[in-house]
């Protein structure tokens, strides 16, 4: 582990099922009961639920009908989404008391490098007894926090000790740690990554240390050093302030299952809110990507790259009725679409070099 990662202090700070604690917190009545912020009907979805409800198997994503099979006492709230950005704003006012290197990952958590922080505090562990500390008395919300030398450790600890939970890595403690960790813990081994790593008999972070970076990359790509890297206890990283929009997209969910010409009218309907949405934020971008959701749930998508910037309804749905003719449409109809626009690799690449040439500048 380099001299360079191992000084800096990182903070992962996550609010505890955010949007489901902020409705307990404004309504009493709820405290104590099984919750989930979405929409209860036939076509809704579990936006997030409460630890009372989390308790029975019911998690963010989930169907509400399957929610309702696992917890019939289930209380449904209406997503309150301004409300919930108004929260997360104050929360953030709270973390810039401390430092203003601060990267939002989601609405609910965010990364804070305090190597260099307002307080002169020397451990970013003093910090983050101070921020979790803060967030429940001045906004009645509960925090987990996670403090380290790099942004992977630190989201590990922060996840550790849920809800309410406070973990420090040192670096010194950094692989043992890592080594009680199974493989599925690991930033980018998803569900599908797992099963091909447990398919080579590699379940647990030494397991995983055995494997030579040629093995790796020759498997996994590009993905495969940073497996090698994290696995290690490295991760240099930096703690960003300011991300660039790589897309921007418009999704519909119908009430019902559309068939035919309710197909063709939605799609219309889409391009023009995408858009306006693109227009607005003035992003450019070439690549379009279409997604299907059937009514079994089965989900499709469908991408290409234009050479022109996709900034008006004419190129937007030239392409994406492109993308549409290409997916085999089931006679049951489709359940939900989905449209974004983004940057292709060719762009990103041309748009890293150019600010990596201002250095030289």
């Amino acid at each position: 582990m380099d001299n360079k990662s191992k000084y800096r202090k990182i903070i992962h700070v996550d609010m505890d099922a955010f949007f489901a604690s902020v409705e307990q917190r404004d309504h009493p009545a709820l405290r104590g009961k099984p919750i989930a912020v979405g929409h209860a009907g036939a076509r809704g979805v579990v936006a997030t639920a409460s630890y009372e409800a989390r308790v029975f198997g019911v998690h963010s994503a989930m169907p509400s009908a399957k929610a309702r099979e696992l917890c019939p006492q289930l209380i449904f709230v209406h997503s309150r989404m301004r409300h919930y950005q108004a929260v997360s704003k104050q929360v953030r006012e709270i973390f810039e008391r401390y430092t203003d290197v601060i990267e939002p990952i989601s609405i609910d958590e965010a990364f804070l490098d305090v190597t260099e922080n307002k307080i002169n505090a020397t451990t970013g562990l003093e910090i983050a007894q101070r921020i979790k500390k803060e967030i429940r008395e001045e906004l009645g919300l509960i925090a987990s926090a996670g403090v380290s030398y790099n942004k992977f450790l630190a989201k590990i600890a922060s996840d550790y000790r849920k809800p309410d939970g406070l973990c420090v890595i040192h670096p010194d403690q950094a692989l043992d740690f890592i080594d009680k960790l199974p493989i599925e813990a690991f930033w980018g081994i998803g569900p599908a990554t797992a099963k091909r790593f447990h398919a080579m008999g590699v379940n647990t972070a030494p397991q995983l240390r055995a494997m030579s970076l040629s093995r790796l990359t020759e498997l996994f790509g590009k993905a495969g050093l940073i497996y090698y890297n994290f696995v290690r206890g490295i991760d240099n990283r930096q703690v960003v302030t300011h991300r660039e929009r790589k897309s921007v997209g418009c999704e519909e969910t119908f009430s019902h299952d559309i068939k035919g010409d309710a197909i063709e009218k939605a799609l219309s309907e889409v391009v023009v809110e995408l858009n306006r949405r693109v227009n607005r934020r003035q992003f450019k971008g070439k690549r379009l990507t279409l997604k299907v959701r059937f009514p079994d749930f089965t989900t499709l998508t469908r991408s290409a790259s234009g050479n022109e910037t996709l900034n008006s309804e004419v190129s937007i749905h030239a392409l994406a009725k492109e993308l549409l003719n290409k997916v085999s449409l089931p006679v049951t109809g489709i359940r939900l679409l989905e449209i974004s626009v983004s940057k292709t690799e060719q762009e990103l690449r041309e748009e890293q070099f150019a600010e990596q040439m201002t250095l030289f500048a």
